[in-house]
């Protein structure tokens, strides 16, 4: 029996999330290995690859797409840029790991989606809840009738910290933060789509940036059509911690999904009851980040779809977009 040919990823992006990507693939998925990494600011793929070992930089991105060297590609550059990179990626022959989100405007993930079916290659969007287990066992769960038929969703991010408001692009709460909230209701709610948004929305954590249009605290009411009501909430200031949970209510039962605290342990003192907390995303959702690229590795050798396909990511921009149009007119918007 032969040995598997090892999978050469290439990275593009090498600031927060690149970095601890970079790492992930350079040290944690077997049968992987991190060849190149591309980002344009001065000497941060060096940085990078030096830390990790990898012999190849570049500064653009097109030449790392132009390796021979390189069978797929993570993206992890600025969230603008995506959908031209899944593009020119695809036109390159690589098979594709992109951070949500994949595009800005429905065009663009039109474009991205078309280009990776035009050029037969794997597509893959960074949705890590569906790999984290307890919301994984509870998609199952509902897909096994367990809890009946849906009628109440939940899902919600609260982010520890807004450190930076003035470099917080304009929509960025419903285009990077709850649209992985969307990806959930709809991952929880399985062969159920949106068809109607409302979005109550404000500046509560800095309200002197909501004039530069910085809204940092949202709540968003989802009608799907087989009838489900849900609500995905999110806020940039959780002074306790990162906390991503979810919620799903049916005829049968209810299923709860997601904790913020570092580890099960729990200590009672005799000033109260206390538990730690994680800080950081890539600390709260570290094995599911993990098991998304090695999924995606899987995939490059198996040929299967995705978990998290272009099409998932565009039927979570689109309900992030009728967000946007609620919130500028004031009302609900169908889709």
């Amino acid at each position: 029996m032969g040995t598997l040919k090892t999978i050469r990823l290439g990275l593009i992006g090498a600031g927060r999330m690149g970095s601890f990507h970079g790492q992930t693939a350079a040290r944690h998925i077997p049968g992987a290995s991190l060849v190149a990494i591309a980002d344009p600011t001065p000497g941060q793929a060096a940085r990078l690859a030096d830390a990790l070992g990898v012999q190849r930089v570049y500064t653009d991105p097109q030449q790392l797409l132009d390796d021979p060297e390189v069978d797929g590609i993570l993206i992890a550059a600025p969230a603008r840029s995506h959908a031209e990179l899944v593009i020119s990626a695809a036109e390159a022959g690589k098979s594709i790991f992109c951070e949500k989100p994949m595009a800005i405007t429905l065009d663009e993930a039109d474009r991205a989606i078309a280009a990776a079916a035009s050029a037969n290659v794997t597509l893959q969007v960074g949705f890590n809840r569906r790999f984290v287990s307890g919301f994984r066992e509870a998609h199952l769960d509902v897909v096994e009738g367990r809890i009946g038929t849906p009628q109440l969703l939940r899902s919600l991010t609260r982010d520890p910290g807004l450190s930076n408001p003035a470099g917080v692009p304009q929509w960025t709460i419903f285009l990077e933060t709850l649209i992985h909230d969307f990806d959930t209701l709809r991952y929880l709610n399985p062969g159920a789509e949106a068809v109607e948004v409302f979005v109550m929305a404000d500046a509560l954590v800095a309200p002197a940036y909501k004039s530069k249009g910085l809204l940092d605290t949202a709540v968003v009411t989802i009608r799907f059509d087989n009838g489900a009501i849900a609500t995905a909430e999110a806020n940039f200031q959780a002074v306790y911690g990162y906390d991503v949970r979810g919620e799903v209510f049916g005829s049968a039962g209810m299923l709860t999904l997601g904790s913020i605290t570092r580890s099960s342990m729990v200590r009672y003192l005799a000033d109260g009851i206390q538990a730690d907390t994680q800080r950081m995303d890539t600390d709260l959702l570290r094995d599911a980040y993990i098991a998304e690229l090695t999924h995606f590795v899987d995939c490059l050798r198996t040929g299967k779809k995705p978990l998290a396909s272009g099409e998932d990511a565009r039927a979570a921009l689109a309900i992030a977009r009728a967000c946007i149009e609620s919130v500028q007119r004031g009302a609900p918007v169908r889709l």
